[in-house]
């Protein structure tokens, strides 16, 4: 077996090949350009994409050719897959201002240039843009079966509920479908590669370069993620786990990884980092406070591929020092006030609650402490008083921690 695939599957990437055997050999017969599409409907990629984004990384760690494709034009559109209603429209302005930030998470994992391993990243803009109606339904679309379109999982789920879907987004798996096939032409890619949402897509778009270029074409997805738990990965109480700094300070980053569910510890190590397999079953078979342990350097190695080894580094000590020595280490997230600050208004500044009304909640349950104690007065306020070099430190539980300065 080809050494991507084998490596890919027994880290946990693959849940369907479209023919395993038939990829396997033409990997062996030299580079096998790879893509992965990212409409641009957020100015940052989230945990959420982390997977997807790792598997190109393991495509040219193995010998082969990452394609970055960003979805300029079908962000136009928006995917409907398994919604229940249609995205809301995004300006051209917007679009850009989205593509600017998610392509900086990118260089991080890969390695863009001008060589045959190295990465490229393609905005599908360049072509869907100057597509004119009547020639592509005359070339392209006589291809796609509207019956086998109405039978596809994700359409027939908006059907089955009589939810409006729109012939607008009707029309994304054509444009998806042309997408690999400009890019077959384009960079002589032969693998898509997607979330299992995808499936019924990528598969068309196979089809489709069969059809009108007579070349075998390969997909492959990755399992729908979720937490042990049950809840979709990357998603938390205050939101979307994202990857630029801007959205999540690293430390923040680091924290999310270090409260992984024990039973998610061996599988997150597979995916999200790359320690050596016999070391991830090591640190998985760990048990009672051992276990974090291998949270820790989860975090850390997770960490140190985003944002680099010395941020990583830096927010585990800072952890250690917040948590193993109870100290409010100065690094730590920051939120900055007008004094005197209500301490359930600074609860929410500081993402632990979404409303005064949970902040509440959380006082009421003991979760809500200040400088390491627990808060009971709902009217309590932040006052100078409260500070000690400076800042005041602000927790939610014992795993969760703002420091609060005066402005000015």
């Amino acid at each position: 077996m080809d050494e991507f695939l084998h490596v890919a599957r027994e880290r946990g990437y693959i849940h369907q090949v479209t023919d395993e055997a038939a990829m396997a050999a033409r990997m062996k017969q030299g580079v096998l350009p790879g893509y992965i599409g990212f409409d641009c409907t957020a100015d940052s990629l989230h945990v959420g994409h982390l997977v997807s984004i790792m598997l190109l990384r393991l495509l040219q760690r193995t010998g082969h050719k990452p394609v970055v494709l960003m979805g300029g034009g079908t962000s136009r559109v928006g995917d409907p897959s398994f919604r229940d209603e249609a995205r809301p429209l995004l300006t051209d302005e917007q679009i850009e201002v989205n593509k600017t930030g998610i392509r900086r998470a990118f260089n991080s994992f890969l390695q863009f240039g001008d060589g045959t391993g190295d990465a490229v990243m393609l905005d599908n803009a360049a072509w869907l843009d100057e597509l004119r109606y009547i020639p592509f339904l005359r070339d392209v679309g006589r291809h796609f079966s509207v019956n086998r379109m109405l039978s596809m999982d994700s359409v027939k789920m908006r059907l089955e509920r009589e939810q409006s879907f729109s012939f607008l987004e009707f029309n994304y798996m054509l444009l998806q479908s042309y997408d690999f096939l400009e890019l077959s032409r384009r960079q002589g890619v032969g693998l898509q590669m997607g979330g299992s949402d995808q499936w019924g897509n990528i598969i068309m778009g196979a089809d489709l370069v069969r059809r009108m270029e007579g070349r075998e074409v390969f997909g492959l997805t990755t399992p729908l993620l979720t937490t042990a738990s049950g809840a979709k990965m990357g998603k938390t109480a205050s939101g979307a786990v994202w990857l630029n700094p801007e959205r999540l300070a690293p430390y923040d980053y680091w924290q999310f990884w270090r409260n992984t569910d024990d039973a998610d510890v061996g599988r997150f190590l597979a995916l999200f980092t790359e320690l050596p397999m016999n070391e991830i079953r090591r640190l998985a078979a760990l048990s009672g406070s051992e276990v974090n342990e291998a949270k820790k350097q989860l975090a850390t190695e997770a960490t140190a591929l985003l944002h680099g080894r010395a941020a990583a580094e830096a927010a585990a000590e800072t952890a250690r020092q917040a948590f193993e020595e109870g100290e409010a280490a100065a690094t730590l997230p920051a939120i900055e006030a007008r004094f005197p600050a209500a301490l359930l208004d600074l609860a929410v500044q500081a993402g632990f609650a979404a409303s005064k009304g949970e902040a509440r909640r959380l006082m009421r349950q003991g979760g809500l402490r200040l400088n390491d104690e627990p808060v009971s007065e709902e009217a309590r306020m932040l006052t100078n008083d409260d500070l000690a070099d400076g800042a005041a430190k602000l927790s939610a539980g014992r795993k969760r921690h703002v420091l609060v300065r005066p402005v000015g």
